[in-house]
């Protein structure tokens, strides 16, 4: 099994994240940004003038009700039966700036306490204030498949299959995820990466060149589903949410 590669606490990600929709409309676009990649145990503690641009809140993820993004995790995976025994969990996901967040996909990479990967969690967040866990098995170069089982887009039904590759990331971030219908692939989202230490300076580097990054996240999906309804793209009705999944605060 894959075992966690010695790495620094935290680490920025300066991204390119590509969407391809082929299907029923041809629609791609792509916008740059900058994910953290973090230790669940070890989170960054930043200068208090700073504070404002990162800040990683337990409200963020999972039922949003653990004291800690670590507690929450662990809790879900003891739904499943897993206990990493105190292992290292590597989180990728945006962190609140000005009080603001959105994680359309945060990953976390979960180890036991011998170092083995024992699974990937991949928790997806939809702009209705929803959000849905997939507990992955991935395979070497991180491969993994699961049935689409939560409303994301208005423009697709809660159907087909997803085909991802969510390796650990290293001095590259490669990760991709597939949306696979009967009739072919219908998604691609793509997330190419770059890592940067997570010092102040890269941070108000980054956060300069991507003002307010996870609000332009969530604008920038908000004004490509109004190009989409305008060229005649149909929705699906939201299903009614599962009061077992968290919403977002």
């Amino acid at each position: 099994m894959a075992r966690a590669a010695e790495a620094p606490a935290a680490a920025l990600y300066e991204c390119v994240i590509t969407h391809a929709r082929t299907t029923p409309l041809r629609h791609a676009f792509r916008h740059r940004t900058y994910l953290w990649c973090v230790d669940l145990d070890r989170l960054p503690v930043l200068p208090r003038p700073v504070r404002p641009l990162a800040r990683f809140d337990p409200r963020d993820h999972f039922t949003g009700g653990g004291a800690t993004i670590r507690a929450g995790l662990d809790a879900y995976l003891a739904t499943h039966g897993i206990d990493l025994d105190g292992g290292r969990v590597t989180m990728l996901a945006h962190a609140r700036v000005f009080a603001f967040v959105f994680n359309p996909l945060s990953v976390y990479w979960c180890h036991d306490s011998s170092g083995a990967l024992v699974c990937v969690v991949a928790e997806v967040h939809n702009t209705y204030g929803q959000r849905h866990c997939y507990l992955l098995r991935t395979g070497p170069a991180g491969e993994a498949e699961a049935d689409k089982e939560f409303h994301v887009s208005p423009f697709f039904a809660v159907d087909g299959r997803y085909r991802m590759r969510l390796p650990l990331p290293d001095d590259r971030l490669r990760l991709a995820v597939h949306l696979d219908h009967e009739e072919g692939r219908a998604f691609t989202a793509v997330v190419r990466g770059r890592r940067r230490p997570a010092t102040v300076a890269a941070l108000l580097s980054a956060a300069v060149r991507r003002p307010w990054s996870t609000a332009a996240v969530w604008a920038g999906i908000r004004r490509h589903g109004i190009r989409l309804l305008l060229r005649g793209l149909p929705v699906h009705p939201r299903p009614r949410p599962n009061p077992q999944e968290g919403t977002t605060s």
